[in-house]
């Protein structure tokens, strides 16, 4: 039996602890400086406040003072911030690493220099952490379609683990296996990286059809857009594939968990679809996050920003075609520059013969 430390006590990072705790393993639960609620809460009944789920009795929540203790004897550290915590993570957790840990995460997101040079999250990670700390431990990840309540109240879910080291990915895919959760595993750690990332830029676009038919009254009609949905989609899905073989990663794997599979239950629904609802319905997105989404996390809006600022410095550099990404192009004027929604369809499938 292994002992796993999960930082963040996120939604999908408490979930992933019931694979762990039905297959034996100790796990601790700790919280940022942000989770002290959940993290009462949990060591009050064992209920987490936002998956509305009690959690395993095995797993232990601890709040990121008692850090150090939960840290104590641990094989696997895991994060599980979001991606606006990349930047606290990445300078806090490297002191608890130990030579011969595991290190697992489940942020999703990308980085970029001012020159527009773009980074996976664990590649942001290691750049900020020391250097002696980033070889103690080998580094992984968690990618796919994962809805965390699903995960929870174990329904049937399929992931990739990806990450430089397969020893490291057969390790770790055997401490969470279940007769629910399936895990393969990979190591092209980049394109599976990318794809998670990027699937949340492109997911925002499927909420737009949704807004327009409210838009035109027309939410509850016979008729809805699954014609615009799917165009749109098979365009996100062109360039995830354009991004994993820019980024450094093979294209193919788009195709499966880590890319259109993980598009399309992420395009389902969640905050940022609700966003996107609201432009299409008219609503400037200046106005969206300043109103009815005042002070929620928008996960995909914060990666369309880092990934439209960097294209547009690739396209200035001449790295990067101006005819290449057109979805993301629009995307990025809708959120940032509060431009037009009017989606560019002459500019799309540029690669059909």
């Amino acid at each position: 039996m292994a002992t796993i430390t999960i930082v963040g006590a996120g939604v999908m990072a408490s979930a992933l602890s019931v694979p762990l705790a039905d297959n034996g393993h100790t796990v601790r639960l700790v919280g940022t400086h942000l989770d002290d609620h959940i993290i009462d809460s949990l060591q009050s009944s064992g209920m987490h406040p936002v998956l509305e789920l009690s959690l395993p009795a095995a797993v232990e929540p601890f709040h990121f003072a008692d850090a150090a203790h939960a840290f104590e004897g641990t094989d696997v550290v895991m994060n599980g911030t979001n991606s606006f915590g990349v930047e606290w993570i990445g300078n806090t957790i490297g002191q608890y690493f130990q030579p011969g840990m595991k290190f697992l995460s489940i942020t999703k997101g990308m980085r970029a220099d001012d020159d527009g040079t773009l980074y996976t999250i664990p590649q942001a990670l290691k750049r900020m952490m020391q250097p002696e700390d980033v070889q103690k431990v080998t580094w992984s990840a968690i990618v796919g379609p994962s809805i965390a309540g699903e995960l929870a109240v174990r329904h049937q879910t399929c992931v990739v683990f990806c990450g430089e080291d397969n020893d490291s990915l057969q390790y770790l895919a055997d401490l969470f296996r279940t007769d629910y959760y399936h895990i393969w595993t990979s190591t092209d750690f980049v394109g599976y990286e990318v794809g998670a990332a990027f699937k949340n830029v492109y997911a925002f676009a499927m909420g737009l059809a949704r807004g327009l038919l409210k838009h035109e009254g027309k939410e509850h009609d016979k008729y809805v857009m699954f014609n615009y949905e799917a165009a749109v989609f098979a365009q996100a899905q062109t360039e995830l594939r354009q991004w994993v073989e820019f980024l450094g990663g093979n294209p193919t794997l788009a195709d499966g968990l880590g890319g259109v599979g993980d598009m399309f239950v992420t395009s389902m629904g969640g905050r940022n679809v609700r966003a996107a609802t609201y432009v299409g319905s008219g609503m400037p997105f200046s106005e969206v996050v300043n109103g009815p989404m005042k002070g929620i996390t928008l996960e995909g809006v914060a990666a369309i920003q880092v990934v439209g600022k960097a294209l547009e410095r690739l396209t200035e550099r001449g790295i990067v075609n101006a005819s290449s990404f057109p979805l993301c192009r629009h995307l990025y004027n809708v959120v940032v520059h509060d431009g037009p929604f009017a989606m560019p369809w002459d500019l799309f499938y540029q690669t059909i013969e």
